[in-house]
């Protein structure tokens, strides 16, 4: 049983995911006590938020230096590695995210652990994560062993439930250097506004019944108005309609949002693997044959280019 569990928080415009609450939630499944691995000075508003959810502990990491020296996730990953030994934690949990995929396999790599990326679910008494293999044929048990365990959490998986406790806020004083040196490159920037796939509440996604590149702009148009992300199939990307970022799919990103609304989307296994932890699938397809018909809850039967003005309408 694992007595002390390190969270690693991720921000958005000052303020926790969304997504970080649900995995605080699994995290606190027994009787450890949880600190909350904060990369940015943490506020009173932030130590309130995750109070309700159960953190014991905020750490504020102590990164020095400019805003690029933080970002740096060699950097990050020093920083999480000493607060896993200063305060003797035994397991570490991380989204899988962009962010998460990119720092989470180095702290596991600094701390010799074993590590298990994407899981839906994790047992922390017996230290078994739970994901998908096989193009997400089955569900896969990972029992980990060592001293210290890392799990990478798929975000949206689990369901955020307040739990309040009392918290304390303690800080560390690193000024950590890396011999890897970050670029920057600001083409092709994406939207800061735009909502992040893996995290998404709400995706509309389009596949080879979209037609062409152009006639993605009902799906951009559509996810507008509900706050909702853009995905796509692996036809619409080979394709060049839209880029490889808005993949879901075995080879794309693997998501779990509330509401996964798939248009023109014939539903291969590849692409059911990556989202068949959808709470809620809804197909638009004029083909009552196609496999994510039947794999959905609601399905339309007809023409995308008819329904998704007008559902734009009434939204």
């Amino acid at each position: 049983m694992m007595k002390k569990i390190g969270v690693l928080i991720e921000t958005e415009n000052g303020s926790v995911k969304e997504s970080c609450f649900g995995m605080i939630t699994l995290a606190s499944q027994g009787d450890a006590g949880l600190y909350a691995l904060a990369f940015d000075s943490p506020d009173n508003r932030m130590s309130d938020t995750l109070a309700e959810y159960g953190i014991h502990t905020i750490v504020d990491l102590g990164l020095s230096g400019d805003d690029a020296g933080k970002m740096n996730p060699d950097i990050r990953a020093r920083a999480v590695v000493a607060a896993v030994r200063e305060f003797d934690l035994d397991g570490i949990f991380g989204l899988s995210t962009a962010e998460g995929k990119d720092l989470v396999p180095r702290v596991a790599a600094l701390l010799d652990a074993p590590l298990v990326m994407d899981c839906v679910d994790v047992d922390i008494e017996k230290r078994i994560g739970k994901t998908s293999q096989y193009s997400g044929k089955v569900l896969a048990d990972i029992q980990l062993t060592g001293d210290i365990v890392v799990f990478g959490i798929r975000p949206n998986a689990i369901r955020a439930v307040a739990s309040p406790v009392q918290t304390k806020m303690v800080s560390m004083d690193q000024n950590l250097s890396s011999p890897l040196t970050l670029v920057s490159w600001d083409g092709g920037k994406e939207d800061d506004a735009a909502v992040s796939l893996s995290e998404a509440d709400i995706i509309v996604a389009g596949g080879r019944g979209m037609k062409n590149g152009e006639n993605f702009s009902l799906l951009f148009d559509c996810a507008e108005k509900m706050n909702a992300a853009v995905g796509a199939s692996r036809v619409a990307v080979d394709e060049g309609w839209v880029p490889y970022a808005l993949q879901v799919g075995q080879t794309g990103e693997k998501v779990s949002p509330s509401v996964y609304l798939a248009c023109g989307i014939s539903g291969s296994i590849q692409h059911f693997a990556g989202m068949k932890t959808a709470k809620m699938i809804i197909a638009v397809n004029t083909d009552e044959n196609a496999a994510m018909i039947a794999n959905s809850d609601y399905y339309v039967l007809g023409d995308l280019f008819e329904i998704l003005p007008e559902l734009i309408a009434q939204l």
